[in-house]
């Protein structure tokens, strides 16, 4: 029985599991979004919460907890000054994983992890808030049949088989 035994093996050591899940936490909050197997994406998915979470809490205390899991010094300078204003008004659920098929080499399921809302996301929000309308006219010009309207085609005849 594996009661309160939470987590996935996944055929490792504990040293090569604790060093694989610190590099794809640090992989995943560098570049915000990684392609990797499902139990290994759902996985990481826990532990990139926890920093998150770590990262909203804001303290030097908590910083230096997020240290000695993520290891690079920038990536958690960008967790705590990037990442974690982006979720400061949700509660959870940082992260969303989509599946993406299966591995050619030995058929095992992958996904793609990222977090809900990436800076590349963001920035083409903005970019689209920005941008100008282009398209067919609105209003009242739409309605008469405003100029640049191409005139309707008559539907073509199909030629009888036979």
């Amino acid at each position: 029985m594996r009661h309160l035994n939470a987590g996935r093996k996944l055929n490792r050591s504990a040293s090569h599991r604790r060093a694989l899940f610190r590099n794809l936490v640090t992989a995943l909050l560098e570049r915000e979004r990684i392609k990797t197997t499902d139990a290994k994406a759902k996985e990481t998915r826990r532990l990139t919460e926890r920093m998150i979470t770590l990262g909203k809490e804001g303290t030097l205390a908590a910083r230096r907890r997020a240290l000695t899991f993520v290891q690079s010094r920038t990536v958690v300078k960008k967790l705590f000054d990037d990442i974690a204003p982006r979720f400061k008004d949700r509660a959870g659920g940082y992260t969303r994983i989509i599946k993406v098929g299966i591995r050619h080499g030995d058929a095992a399921p992958v996904s793609v992890i990222e977090l809900v809302t990436r800076a590349a996301d963001l920035a083409a929000a903005e970019a689209d808030k920005n941008k100008k309308r282009r398209g067919a006219p609105r209003g009242k010009a739409a309605a008469k049949g405003g100029k640049g309207e191409a005139p309707a085609k008559a539907p073509r005849k199909r030629a009888a088989a036979g």
